[in-house]
């Protein structure tokens, strides 16, 4: 019996040679098919068990410059056949773009590709009731360990494992594989003034045995949720402001949606015409590295078929190289950096694994090496303007004094430019635990406006 992938990678082919001979000068076609489970429990009752298997096609075609995508689920002939038919058809409705085109023949990756361990086999095999038992043990874990902890948000268990295949007429033929599980839990304490505090925690993996066990993870949402207790607001003022390696990511992430190709040739980015100058401290190194094994991000090739490879994008502060697919390594006179990302079948740049190279302090030992400022914790609102780097955002967390916590903080806005705010970088973290494809380690901003009460 034909395997799974053998069957993806048939269909995509199918795909592709029947749209050429519709007509498309290029084609391209992937087909993939996944498993999901997720359950989910509050307060020791199941509140949801969900569990579905999925397929899709998806198709994209250029004739004379001209660009059209669809896709679908209906995987009967008739419904490959009516998707091959419609994309032909919108490639009428599509307005010509002379820089859409694929890659060159000689850019194209060749197999056999790396093993970078992103594919648990062993997945397969949770089924809902273990599912439902792990997040059971880690509500259990999370409200055992104080009284105050009266009330939950629930926690939520859920894995997905998936393949896919891609063909493009230009000769590119891959197929991937690759799994996730998670577990979050969700405490609530009521506080001295009547409101309610929640926090969480969790743990998210590529492999089973590499998450953390039900019990730590309860065990850290319940002492995040009772940190924030009798949690208030702070004069406004300037201070030091520490993020947290998950609010860190945040940052980051804001940043590297400005070094994407797209948001540079549309020039909606602060970064534009800012290679080889200074954009960060020299405390920053970040790397877009697809080849690590085992994390989020990670990709032997990318959406258009070219070879992935570890790019240094910031250097000890200075700006070296931006991320670019095709399209928008042609409208900016360059060439791809192999940085492409493709959702269905719409193509754009994206990172991969984004790296922050570590500092050799510890998170603690910043905190204590801080005489005055917030330790920042979570934030609120979508306050950035990449054209303009503008930065404001509200947040939550710890007001440091002389290197300890002195009591939480609520109910405050940071605000700076995010330029400003990444070349007054003054001391990075250690490497934190990997929980997305931004793996950035705390870091400690010299100066921010911080507006409270």
């Amino acid at each position: 019996m034909p395997s799974q992938e053998s069957l993806l990678l048939a269909t995509a082919t199918h795909l592709v040679e029947g749209l050429r001979k519709l007509g498309a000068d290029h084609a391209e076609a992937t087909a993939s098919a996944g498993w999901d489970l997720s359950t989910r429990v509050r307060l020791g009752k199941v509140e949801q068990v969900e569990e579905a298997g999925h397929h899709r096609v998806a198709v994209r075609v250029i004739r004379d410059a001209h660009v059209a995508m669809t896709s679908t689920s209906d995987l009967s002939d008739q419904g490959l056949e009516r998707c091959m038919h419609d994309a032909i058809e919108l490639l009428a409705l599509s307005q010509p773009d002379p820089d859409a085109a694929p890659a060159r023949a000689d850019q194209l990756a060749k197999g056999p590709f790396d093993d970078l361990e992103i594919f648990d086999p062993t997945l397969e095999s949770i089924d809902a009731a273990a599912a439902i038992e792990m997040a059971t043990l880690a509500e259990q874990a999370a409200l055992a360990l104080d009284p105050r902890l009266n009330n939950s948000e629930g926690a939520t268990f859920g894995r997905s494992v998936g393949e896919s295949a891609m063909v493009l007429s230009n000769g590119f033929s891959g197929t991937r594989r690759g799994s996730s599980i998670s577990l979050v839990v969700s405490p609530v304490a009521d506080d001295n003034d009547g409101k309610k505090r929640s926090g969480h925690y969790y743990s998210v993996a590529r492999y089973f045995s590499d998450l953390e066990s039900p019990d730590e993870i309860g065990r850290q949402a319940a002492e995040r949720t009772l940190a924030q207790l009798g949690a208030r607001s702070v004069p406004t003022c300037e201070a030091n402001v520490i993020f947290s390696s998950d609010a860190a990511r945040s940052i980051i992430s804001a940043f590297a949606g400005c070094i994407l190709g797209g948001a540079l040739f549309r020039r909606s980015s602060y970064l534009v015409g800012r290679e080889g100058s200074p954009v960060a401290s020299a405390c920053v190194t970040l790397i877009d590295d697809p080849t690590l094994t085992r994390a989020f991000g990670s990709r032997a090739f990318d959406g258009e078929g070219l070879a992935c490879q570890r790019r240094v994008v910031v250097a000890r502060g200075t700006y070296e190289t931006p991320l670019l697919d095709c399209l928008s390594a042609r409208k900016l006179n360059r060439e791809s950096t192999a940085s492409a990302s493709r959702h269905g079948a719409s193509v754009s740049a994206s990172t991969s694994n984004f790296v922050m190279l570590p500092g050799e302090v510890t998170e603690t030992e910043l905190i204590a090496r801080t005489t005055r400022g917030l330790y920042v914790t979570d934030m609120m609102g979508f306050g950035f303007n990449a054209t303009t780097g503008d930065f404001s955002r509200g947040a939550t967390g710890f007001w440091i004094e002389n290197g300890k916590f002195v009591h939480p903080v609520s109910e405050v806005t940071i605000s700076s430019n995010l330029d400003t705010m990444l070349k007054g970088i003054d001391a990075v973290a250690e490497t934190p635990r990997p929980r997305s494809s931004f793996i950035i380690p705390a870091f400690r901003v010299i100066q921010m406006t911080i507006a409270g009460k």
